[in-house]
């Protein structure tokens, strides 16, 4: 059994003051779930033409595990058994790299959810911008505001209310905390959120720089810029500097909404689509053992520490100290900057990956990725260790990185292994000789601050 260190002096304070901020808010959010979390499954609540009206276009299949018919020549013999019906909501669209891999994933999904007597249907969509497309053109005006919109359509989607548990397929900017606040308002739902990884390493950001300054200089044309601009970005998969698209999924692992490991996978690997079957099971093992962890539970006080600590011993980005601060608000939680400065005070920098230093994603994964993060945090007394998680095992499980096994007669089985020592000390560093005894954060006062 691990030994968990004494937390933080300074985390341990600034929790209890978000717990004694955030008191009358969060026990009114805690009582809207209890309201809903006691009731019957999903098929079961409502009125037989909503049941038929919502599962009018499923396979008869499906149709008779969600409903409990029959799908013999008798449709109206009711049976005992009746499987959790699972809602995805999908960020789906081609026109960004991240999320064109989500594509296929709704069919995956489903054929997995029925290996375990299960159904899955698309909720819905939600709108999803990138701002490396709209930067510098009015269409970045709609950037903030469309986390509000994808929020709203999270909760369009799940409020047909016939599910039994949730996925939430998204990376990029304000996608992830726009999913995570429509979801909170449906904070019964066990949920798990399933992300696309990163895409594979094209031309280096300090190779892309040269080009982009030759270009100002008038040195090289159009077509030379963009074409070193199309070999840094130039595959499905997240853009791989540690910008808010990156640091929404180190976020989620700390807040342990993933599957392990999941954050940094490319989307051509094997492991990719075994990692997304895993969070099918995952997300059905809670409904189905009856164990207690709905998102609006795991997102609790501590669980959003351990966010705001992972943002800073990672040097994430600093919109988060904008979206974070809207999540757990959606969770009854009140936390503002003087939090974040607070930790920032104490938290190690761990990591060095662009614009905070030369690696990509995929090399800090190669070095250790969250996985070596969360186990130093934790075993530094930096992370709260008792929290709930979409995994039986806590936060701990976090720790560990995935593999599959390459034997095709084991079910594409998934394993999980310690990280083991920095593969690379220039990109992350355990807690006992960080980069910096202090994180990149400071709030001022002032003429240059409030």
């Amino acid at each position: 059994m691990h030994h968990t260190p004494a937390l933080h002096p300074v985390v341990d304070a600034v929790t209890r003051r978000i717990i004694e901020r955030s008191a009358p808010t969060r026990h009114a959010y805690l009582a809207h779930l209890d309201a809903a979390a006691h009731r019957k499954p999903g098929a079961e609540r409502l009125g037989c033409a909503n049941v038929a009206h919502a599962f009018a276009a499923m396979p008869d299949g499906d149709k008779a595990r969600v409903t409990g018919l029959s799908s013999s020549l008798d449709k109206f013999k009711v049976v005992a058994d009746k499987g959790p019906n699972i809602g995805i909501v999908n960020a789906y669209n081609d026109l960004l790299s991240a999320h064109a891999p989500l594509q296929h994933y709704p069919d995956l999904i489903k054929i997995e959810a029925r290996k375990h007597g299960a159904t899955a249907q698309v909720a819905g969509g939600v709108p999803a911008m990138c701002d490396g497309v709209t930067q510098g053109t009015p269409g970045m005006e709609l950037g903030l505001f469309s986390r509000d919109a994808v929020a709203m359509a999270t909760a369009v989607s799940l409020s047909h209310d016939v599910f039994d548990a949730a996925l939430l397929l998204g990376v990029c900017d304000k996608i992830v905390p726009g999913l995570l606040i429509g979801a909170l308002h449906f904070g019964h739902l066990p949920t798990v959120f399933v992300p696309a990884g990163p895409m594979t390493t094209g031309l280096s950001n300090e190779e892309k720089s040269k080009v982009r300054e030759k270009a100002a200089q008038g040195l090289v044309g159009r077509a030379e810029l963009l074409q070193a601009e199309s070999a840094a970005y130039h595959a499905q998969g997240t853009c791989t500097f540690y910008g808010t698209a990156n640091s929404n999924q180190m976020l989620l692992e700390a807040m342990g909404l993933h599957v392990p490991g999941t954050a940094f996978v490319n989307p051509g690997e094997d492991l990719r689509q075994e990692l997304t079957r895993e969070a099918v099971r995952t997300v059905l093992g809670i409904t189905q053992s009856k164990r207690f962890a709905p998102i609006g539970h795991v997102v609790d006080e501590r669980c959003i520490v351990n966010a705001m600590v992972a943002l800073l011993a990672t040097g994430g980005s600093t919109n988060h100290l904008i979206h974070w601060v809207a999540v757990a608000r959606a969770a009854g939680i009140v936390i503002d900057w003087n939090d974040f400065s607070a930790l920032s005070d104490v938290v190690p920098l761990l990591t060095r990956v662009y614009p905070n230093g030369s690696a990509d994603v995929n090399q800090f994964q190669a070095a250790g990725g969250p996985g070596f993060v969360i186990r130093e945090l934790l075993d530094a007394g930096y992370m709260h260790a008792d929290v709930l998680t979409v995994r039986a095992g806590g936060l701990r499980e976090y720790v560990g990185i995935p593999s599959a096994s390459s034997d095709k007669a084991a079910g594409g089985s998934l394993q999980w292994t310690d990280p083991g020592a920095s593969k690379d000390d220039t990109v992350v560093r355990p807690a006992s000789s960080p980069f910096s005894a202090s994180g990149g954060l400071k709030l001022l006062k002032g003429n240059l601050g409030r």
